[in-house]
């Protein structure tokens, strides 16, 4: 079966939401915000992209905002010649009637992809062959705002994900009990929580959770109630500041030298493709020569933001990764490149209180960074500050975006190039690899 509707583009770089849209045809500029889903572990198992139209006047259509969306992750998370940027994390995208006809939905891989839908479009005859294909191609699809299964079994085939609201009881124990033999169980998830205690309550049950919105922005309740930094985080403080007194590095060696284990792991990020040195090294003194003190100090910076492992959750050593990074890629241009370090640290360290359970002024009282730095972290003010909460703007709900993207003078594409790099990058420099 063929649908003309789904054929790919000749070139993903002539899509439309990356260039100026034409005068008779409605602005569906926006920016893309995100959810993520988290396991029992709160591991990110997922994203479910959403669009922020950059103005609330916006004129475009529900469609063209929707293909502005999903050209836009095309682009930056299926590269033709790399692949999918996310590996094995899959990509929720809310899906109407009128949008699931668009040749846009091919710019992703299939098997990676769910296809969030309600009730209605699932049983309307006339989407019904769409469907089926799109599920022969390897859509996933997620049912949301049901109470039940279709009857239909054909139907009933095709759901792999089931949106159990606030996670039910009664409903998640009536859906496990209808499982069919031989077919792979559904995948239940719970998309409705307003605090961290109905987390708690889903993790419970064994199901994954959508997490989205200010509220569930960890604050400090949340964070590891340790109290003081732990002897691993005290060494690469120490280390830190070894860096930033320029000390010779044989006297670095010697400190690093008491920890194998940091060391190892040090070495494993400076190898990891992520840096992409282009030579194996091997020792503290040829990474010096190799990267220079200012990497060295980005890096350990990760290394502390990971360095309380047990206690900080998996996604939010990921969300700093990403958040530095972010800050990042959108200053590179902006600001001179010797900013590039100072702009990763900056996102990194504004989770660090969050991570390592300690109060954010007592962590750079320990930790001496430059007086921008400390402006953009304590205040979102100086130099760096802006693109910092520009970043948070971007991964709560967008509201903010644009006029944070106006007053820097940064387009909605270039902020989202920016956003969507950063998530690929944070999945191959993740926590996992601290481990």
């Amino acid at each position: 079966m063929r649908f003309d509707f789904f054929r790919r583009q000749e070139s993903r770089g002539s899509a439309a939401p990356s260039q100026a849209p034409a005068a008779h045809e409605p602005d569906a500029s926006g920016y893309v915000t995100y959810a993520q889903l988290l396991d029992a572990g709160k591991r990110v198992m997922g994203y479910r992209l959403a669009w922020r139209p950059a103005s609330p006047d916006n004129a475009a259509d529900a469609v063209a905002q929707f293909k502005a969306l999903m050209s836009c992750a095309g682009k930056h998370l299926n590269d033709p010649k790399a692949g999918w940027a996310l590996g094995r994390t899959l990509l929720f995208v809310d899906v109407t009637a009128e949008s699931i006809l668009t040749g846009e939905l091919q710019l992703l891989p299939a098997e990676n992809v769910v296809l969030c839908v309600g009730l209605d479009l699932l049983m309307n005859e006339e989407l019904r062959a769409i469907v089926l294909f799109l599920r022969e191609q390897g859509f996933h699809f997620m049912l949301c705002g049901a109470d039940a299964l279709p009857q239909d079994e054909e139907l009933r085939g095709l759901v792999t994900h089931f949106d159990v609201g606030a996670g039910d009881r009664a409903l998640v124990e009536r859906l496990r009990a209808e499982a069919r033999p031989g077919r792979p169980p559904l995948q239940l998830i719970v998309t409705r929580i307003s605090e961290w205690d109905d987390f708690d309550a889903a993790a419970a049950q064994h199901l994954e959770v959508f997490v989205d919105g200010p509220r569930l922005q960890p604050g400090e309740d949340d964070a590891p109630k340790n109290g003081a930094l732990q002897p691993a985080s005290m060494l690469i403080v120490q280390l830190m500041q070894m860096i930033q007194r320029n000390q010779d590095v044989r006297e670095i060696e010697a400190v690093l030298k008491r920890d194998a284990a940091l060391t190892y792991r040090l070495l494993r990020y400076i190898n990891s493709p992520a840096i992409g040195a282009g030579v194996e090294i091997h020792s503290m003194r040829h990474a010096v020569t190799m990267l220079g003190y200012a990497p060295l100090f980005r890096w350990l910076s990760v290394l502390l933001a990971m360095s309380n492992a047990k206690a900080s959750p998996p996604f939010m050593m990921k969300k700093a990764v990403m958040r530095g990074r972010f800050v990042e890629l959108m200053g590179k241009g902006m600001l001179p490149a010797s900013d590039a370090d100072n702009l990763f640290v900056v996102g990194m360290f504004s989770l660090i209180d969050r991570l390592l359970g300690v109060p954010m002024r007592e962590v750079l009282g320990k930790v001496q960074l430059s007086e921008a730095v400390h402006q953009a972290i304590l205040a979102r003010e100086g130099a760096y500050g802006p693109f910092l909460a520009l970043a948070e703007s971007c991964e709560e709900d967008g509201v903010r975006a644009a006029s944070l993207a106006e007053a820097l003078f940064m387009s909605a594409d270039q902020v989202n190039a920016a956003h969507l790099s950063a998530l690929a990058w944070a999945q191959d420099l993740g926590p996992a690899e601290a481990a």
